[in-house]
């Protein structure tokens, strides 16, 4: 069964490669979804969340001949909204605080524990968290990037992304107990 679906996933990437109008609006169709809720996971905004799926498809399909195949298209469609994501928030002048001189206690971290209240109160409090924290969250909880590959697409160091993350960590709890205690 999953072999058939990589090969039907593959067979639209060579249809889209001859200029198939109908692969491509399939392979649309197959991630527009996925795409649209990663990059509103990031941007915390509708508009340019539609904006970055657009904008992300296009430029997929006018290089698809730069798909090499060694991932599946929906990772390699994936980095492309990740990517573009990040760019509308440095359009807004999203600043990531360099926090290489400061020092998270790996026990703090370990105190904490791991975030369990519903689904929706967390992506709540998500959209209250500043820029910064919430994509590095994002990418490190729900997109399931390292903290040496956040660093990479957000071309700061590894300790500020593990220090962003421990704050976004933190901050997310107060809002949810904030927003518990009213």
């Amino acid at each position: 069964m999953e072999t058939l679906y990589i090969d039907k996933h593959q067979a639209l990437v060579q249809e889209c490669r001859l200029g198939s109008r109908k692969a491509q609006f399939e392979l649309y169709k197959l991630y527009a979804k996925a795409m649209y809720n990663t990059a509103q996971r990031i941007l915390c905004h509708v508009a340019e969340a539609e904006d970055v799926l657009q904008e992300a498809f296009l430029e997929a399909f006018s290089r698809i001949t730069d798909f090499r195949g060694d991932t599946t298209f929906g990772l390699w469609l994936k980095q492309i909204v990740i990517n573009k994501s990040i760019n509308y928030l440095r359009k807004r002048k999203m600043e990531f605080v360099s926090t290489d001189t400061i020092d998270v206690p790996e026990e703090e971290e370990e105190e904490n524990g791991e975030l369990q209240p519903r689904v929706e109160e967390i992506k709540k409090a998500m959209e209250l968290l500043p820029d910064g924290y919430r994509v590095v969250i994002s990418l490190y909880l729900l997109e399931g990037y390292d903290h040496e590959e956040i660093a990479h697409i957000l071309k700061i160091s590894e300790n500020t992304s593990r220090s962003q993350y421990m704050r976004a960590k933190i901050k997310l709890q107060r809002l949810m107990e904030k927003e518990r205690s009213q």
